[in-house]
């Protein structure tokens, strides 16, 4: 197998593992949750539904859709349970983002060879 070949197939399958991390991501109010988060740290939901008119229930729902997707993890705290970002599987998504990003520099810098060339 080629270099481009095993690279192409590396990249591939960083994105089958990262699909779930964006796929909970593409929703607006689990955006909203993370980026909550990635601000105030560790929260409850009681702090989590401030300022919205969601129910606790719904932003339950959406909190366990984050963590089936590794990106965010809940700690007991006393009578509460505490929601804080999970890091990792950001940086995860970040790094295949990078990946994409420099697959289609490299594609337009050979279209641009091409088309000068």
């Amino acid at each position: 197998m080629s270099t481009r070949a095993k690279s192409r197939e590396a990249a591939a399958t960083a994105l089958q593992r990262t699909a779930p991390v964006f796929a909970a991501l593409g929703d607006a109010t689990r955006l909203r949750l993370v980026a909550l988060l990635c601000a105030g740290g560790a929260m409850s939901i009681a702090q989590l539904t401030i300022g919205t008119d969601i129910s606790r229930q719904a932003i339950t729902k959406h909190l366990q859709v984050l963590a089936d997707a590794g990106l965010v993890r809940d700690a007991k705290s006393g009578r509460e349970r505490l929601w804080e970002l999970e890091p990792s599987r950001i940086d995860e998504a970040r790094r295949s983002l990078d990946a994409i990003a420099a697959q289609w520099d490299a594609a337009l810098m050979r279209l641009k060879g091409f088309v000068e060339g």
